[in-house]
């Protein structure tokens, strides 16, 4: 099994508004960005995305380590949140669509997630950032 380190960023101007996701696939030598983003979105949506869009881009079943900012994404599976959100039959529990999706990749690979410090010295945290914050930009007319 291919080991993957991983590296995801979310972010959105306003709370709604415009927001992207910016993530970084690594193997071996090799390195891939991805991106995208979406006119009306929340920032933790962007998290979740980031997460879920370079999980998609795997073509194979893969080790991966996922490295994130959002303690939102990353406590979830650290604290077991979703065993207690599944027992209450997903009440309350907002952005469903995006955790079940998540949650169905995370059965296709062994995924470990790692809580990095925002808006600091990790280098691939602040490309993620970067890369999401761009796709912000596409968003708003000059």
């Amino acid at each position: 099994m291919k080991n993957v380190i991983l590296y995801t960023d979310g972010a959105c101007s306003g709370n709604p508004g415009p927001g992207g996701w910016g993530a970084i696939l690594m193997y071996g030598s090799a390195k891939k960005e991805i991106s995208g983003g979406e006119e009306l979105t929340t920032n933790n949506r962007m998290e979740l995305r980031a997460v879920i869009e370079g999980l998609k881009a795997l073509r194979e079943s893969c080790h991966v380590d996922v490295y994130s900012d959002s303690a939102y994404v990353v406590n979830a599976f650290l604290q077991d949140w979703i065993s207690g959100w599944n027992l209450r039959g997903w009440k309350n529990v907002k952005n469903t669509d995006l955790w079940q999706e998540l949650i169905e990749l995370t059965t296709k690979h062994d995924v470990d997630f790692y809580k990095v410090k925002g808006h600091s010295d990790n280098e691939f945290n602040n490309r993620c950032d970067e890369l999401a914050r761009g796709k912000i930009k596409a968003y708003f007319k000059d």
